[in-house]
This record gives C-alpha cells, sequence and structure tokens, in this order.
C-alpha cells in the first residue's frame, strides 16, 4: 500500500550552539512549529550548566566540555553536529547562529531543502571580539561567503535587516523579533520575602546571559552609592565571578543576588517580582549598538517597568509604549540621577508598570509568529 504524501508532515531541523531549554527565540519557535504539527528537531549543546548530562530526543543538548583547550571544544561541537545532521532529511534547515551554519549549510544543499539563517547577533562585531581583529575578520569572511547560500536571513529588528542589506548586499532578510509568549504568572515567586529584601527597597532586574558589556559595572558602582535598591541576576556566564568580585569590593555583596539560569516556562513568575528590568547594553560594537534583547520583551510581559540604554532599538520600544526610561550609561551620573528619580516617584513607576498590560497584548509571540509562519507552513 502506498504512502499517502500530501498528509507527510513538514519537517524543520534546527541547531544552535547552546542550549535550547535556555533560549526564548527556540524554545518559543519549538512550540508553534509543534503545535503546527511539523516534524522536528532541534540539535543543541550545553557547556555551562554544572553536573550536565547529554539529553536526547525532539530537542537533543549535547554536553560539551570547554574547559581543556577551545580548539578540542570547537571540533568536538563539530563533530557532533555533523553526525547527527547526517541522520536528518529535513525540508527546511535553520541554522541558529554563526558557529552552525557552515556544517547547516552544507547538509541542507546535501538534501537540496531551504536554508535559514538566525542572524541574532553580528558576529564579526561581538563586543567580546574588538580587540582580537584576526578572529573578527575570519568569522566575517565566513559569514560574507555562506550568507549569499541562505534561503532567508532571520533578523530580531529592523535595525539589524539594514545594516546587513548593506553591508553584504543581500536582499533577503525577515525581521522576528524575540517576544516572549503571550502569559500571565501562575506562580509569583516573592523574591522580596525570599532573600530577606526590605518592603521599601527596589528589585533592579538582570535576566540573562552574564557577558561583558551589559552593564554589570555602571549598575553595580551605581549601587555603591545609592541604599534601598537591590540587584538580583536570573541567568549566568563567563563574567559571573569578575562582577561578583566587584560587587564584593564594593562592599556591596549584601544587595546583590546572582539566582542562576531557570527553565523558559519558569521564568515569568520570577521576572514579576523586580520592580525595575534593566537593558542597560553598552555601546561596545556594532553588535551592542543595534541590541533588541528579548529580556526587554519579556520585562514588558511581567509587567515590569523596563531602565534600557539610549540605543536605537531598545529607545524606539520604550518610548513608543511608555513603559520605562532611557538614560545614557556613558553620561557621568546620569545612571545614579535616573535611579535616585524613580526610587523617589513610585508613582510613575506605577504608571510605567500601567503601560505594561497594553504594551504587551501587541509584543507577543504568538502574534509575530503568524507574522511569519509562511516561512514554516509551505
Amino acid at each position: 500500500m502506498q504512502k499517502d504524501n500530501s498528509q507527510k508532515k513538514r519537517s524543520i531541523t534546527i541547531a544552535f550552539l547552546g542550549n535550547a531549554t535556555h533560549d526564548t527565540r527556540i524554545a518559543n519557535l519549538t512550540k508553534s512549529l509543534t503545535e503546527d504539527n511539523i516534524d522536528l528537531k532541534v540539535i543543541s549543546f550545553d557547556w555551562i550548566t554544572p553536573n550536565f548530562k547529554t539529553t536526547l530526543g525532539n530537542t537533543s543538548i549535547f554536553k560539551l566540555d570547554k574547559s581543556k583547550s577551545s580548539i578540542s571544544f570547537y571540533l568536538n561541537f563539530l563533530r557532533i553536529l555533523l553526525s547527527e545532521l547526517r541522520k536528518t532529511n529535513s525540508s527546511i534547515y535553520i541554522a541558529e547562529d554563526i558557529y552552525t551554519l557552515p556544517v547547516v549549510t552544507f547538509i541542507a544543499k546535501l538534501r537540496k531543502a531551504k536554508l535559514y539563517y538566525n542572524s541574532r547577533e553580528f558576529y564579526a562585531f561581538l563586543g567580546g571580539l574588538r580587540n582580537r581583529k584576526t578572529l573578527q575578520n575570519t568569522i566575517r569572511w565566513i559569514e560574507k561567503y555562506f550568507i549569499q547560500k541562505v534561503d532567508q536571513v532571520l533578523v530580531t529588528g529592523d535595525g539589524d535587516a539594514q545594516f546587513l542589506q548593506e553591508y553584504y548586499g543581500i536582499s533577503n532578510t525577515i525581521v522576528i523579533r524575540n517576544l516572549p509568549l503571550e502569559q500571565i504568572p501562575n506562580n509569583k515567586v516573592d523574591l522580596k520575602s525570599k532573600l530577606k529584601i526590605p518592603e521599601n527597597n527596589l528589585i533592579l532586574l538582570y535576566q540573562g546571559v552574564i557577558l561583558e558589556g551589559r552593564g554589570f559595572k555602571p549598575i553595580l558602582n551605581a549601587l555603591a552609592e545609592i541604599e534601598n535598591f537591590h540587584l538580583i541576576t536570573l541567568g549566568s556566564g563567563v563574567f559571573q565571578n569578575e562582577y561578583e568580585k566587584l560587587a564584593e569590593e564594593l562592599k556591596i555583596s549584601d544587595r546583590v543576588h546572582f539566582l542562576g539560569t531557570f527553565e523558559q516556562h519558569e521564568l515569568i513568575n520570577y521576572t514579576t517580582a523586580a520592580d525595575i528590568g534593566l537593558a542597560l547594553i553598552e555601546n561596545i560594537s556594532k553588535s551592542y549598538y543595534y541590541a533588541l534583547p528579548n529580556k526587554l520583551f519579556e520585562y514588558i510581559m511581567a509587567d515590569v517597568p523596563v531602565l534600557c540604554s539610549n540605543l536605537p532599538q531598545m529607545k524606539k520600544v520604550v518610548e513608543e509604549y511608555k513603559v520605562g526610561e532611557v538614560v545614557d550609561i556613558e553620561k557621568d551620573r546620569e545612571l545614579i540621577t535616573r535611579l535616585k528619580n524613580l526610587i523617589m516617584n513610585r508613582d510613575l513607576l506605577f504608571e510605567y508598570k500601567q503601560n505594561c498590560k497594553p504594551a504587551s497584548s501587541i509584543l507577543n509571540w504568538q502574534k509575530e509568529y503568524e507574522k511569519v509562519k509562511y516561512l514554516f507552513i509551505v
């Protein structure tokens, strides 16, 4: 008996150098594609989570070891990625970053499948590479070569699309913003009680990967001069130890709390406990200058007012929806002045909080996915 090919499920393979369950963009896309009856395979990696063990399934997360050398780390990553991709025969392949792009391109072309590249960063202009010109040039060459071979380049904002079009001479960009699922907290965590924070103090929240250039030094230095604020971090990263030491040096360790990484479905229950969400990205590279991080929208979804850097894409959202304030962190003491003003003007914070509600009904993944669904459902 012959199979009815008209009923064959469309299949998609996603590859990502990171833990897919900790990534909002992949988690939301995976949920939507699964609900649309797509046969989905996700190949991802984890080298950060303590005591992590490889997990296999529709979303596979392979343990990597970065303690020996970067070369062995990448060779092992490429070996596993190629081995897993060879087992697939999908109609669409998505490279979620520059690191997976070359191998995913090879397999997609071999399978005569569509190829999408998620340019979630300007990889040749990452802040951490700004003093490593040889590596920057290598990444730029790799991206310039392979980006010409993809069917669609997925980007997180209009500014990203314009930059890539001009820089690489391409036109096939599609904006898919990093928006969270429309949801309400179902099990709110009282962080003030949990961490013994005085009721009259305000919680500043940083959510995401702990990296250089994400505003940690400015905010820690500000806290050293201002009382009645606590900083909570939901996330992890290679710079955590450095910022823990800085908090100790500034004698504010009792007001700085690193809580680690949480699963995406749990996150909003913690986010909603904050009084102000921080997106103080520093203008240290083109990648950061055009930043439109998912944390910005996750704060809004949790009804948390935003304090963000004076960078174009974030500024546009915050000012358009009136959900917080924009600060120039490069100006001496402006951050301190703004924080003092917010703690003295609780009515203003309440107004921003109220504005988050209508904004979140627009800035959510469900609406964003409907705009781009055609890319995956053909």
